[in-house]
């Protein structure tokens, strides 16, 4: 039996997800664990660098670019009897130490269902992503209209990206991201898979919510450091994934909130994100283009 199966989603970043595999490969890990590729129809050989250099992952071709809930969904559905999952972007690199560290943790908490990293960014700076709090209309009024970038040491309007607490402290909190997420194979058989509505963004917030629903635990653990070289902020992103963003944002409050929260809440909510996006596509127009993969 396996203990963990690390699901890596792939789209044309055939580069970054050799160093992704090379750092996985060396893993000092007492625990069995495999590695899946599930590549989204890449153009640029990634699926041919898998086969050739690493004999040992196995490899799912997409026919076509689902969107990353749906690929994930494949390669998990390809690991049906692993304790764990873990959800790994092409574009991070773990330790030598990190999966055993992280299965270490959740074979200590059983209450835990969900723990997810500590993530930095290539500067080593905090990837303000891996620890967040479920946007209800309160939180996604805050984050939406900038109050908590304006106010990023208070425990009231900072509840998006939790900036008000020490980025050190292992913390229980509503998600992490899926960029390196570790879940327990009992939450997702009582949760379910990822929503496949969500095409990128967003399906990682409506997983965690749906494995609390269920009663389980998440926790962010500062003990493990993987690094996350993500769509750096300097560079041009495609008009695709920048409106991908904002619509996982409408997504999930409708799904989750819409429903019980007054019209008029959600009325200035929808046009908080509208705000946000029409900033978001402006403010790209300025930066150097470089190709951006949709995962």
């Amino acid at each position: 039996m396996i203990d963990l199966t690390v699901v890596v989603v792939n789209y044309n970043v055939r580069d970054l997800l050799r160093d992704c595999l090379r750092s996985l490969q060396a893993s000092r890990c007492r625990f069995r664990f495999e590695v899946i590729v599930v590549d989204n129809c890449s153009t640029d050989g990634s699926a041919g660098m898998v086969r050739t250099e690493f004999p040992n992952v196995r490899l799912i071709e997409s026919p076509r670019n689902d969107g990353f809930a749906a690929a994930n969904n494949r390669g998990i559905r390809a690991a049906p009897s692993s304790r764990y999952v873990m959800l790994l972007n092409p574009d991070t690199v773990v330790p030598p130490d990190g999966l055993e560290r992280l299965m270490e943790f959740m074979d200590a908490h059983p209450e835990a269902g969900v723990v997810g990293p500590k993530l930095v960014k290539g500067d080593g700076s905090l990837d303000l992503a891996c620890r967040r709090s479920f946007p209800n209309p309160r939180i996604a009024f805050y984050h939406a209209f900038g109050l908590d970038k304006l106010f990023p040491r208070s425990r009231e309007f900072a509840q998006y990206n939790l900036t008000y607490l020490d980025e050190d402290e292992l913390t229980e909190l509503d998600c992490v991201v899926g960029a390196a997420m570790l879940v327990r194979r009992e939450a997702i058989d009582q949760a379910g898979l990822l929503d496949e509505s969500f095409f990128m963004y967003g399906e990682d917030l409506d997983w965690a919510y749906r494995i609390r629903e269920r009663g389980w635990k998440v926790f962010y653990n500062p003990g493990v450091v993987i690094t996350h070289y993500k769509g750096q902020s300097s560079r041009q992103r495609s008009i695709h994934s920048i409106l991908a963003f904002y619509d996982a944002m409408v997504t999930f409050h409708r799904k989750h909130y819409a429903g019980r929260t007054p019209q008029p809440v959600n009325w200035a909510i929808m046009l908080g994100i509208g705000v946000r996006c029409a900033i978001a596509l402006a403010a790209n127009l300025f930066k150097p283009r470089v190709a951006h993969p949709a995962q």
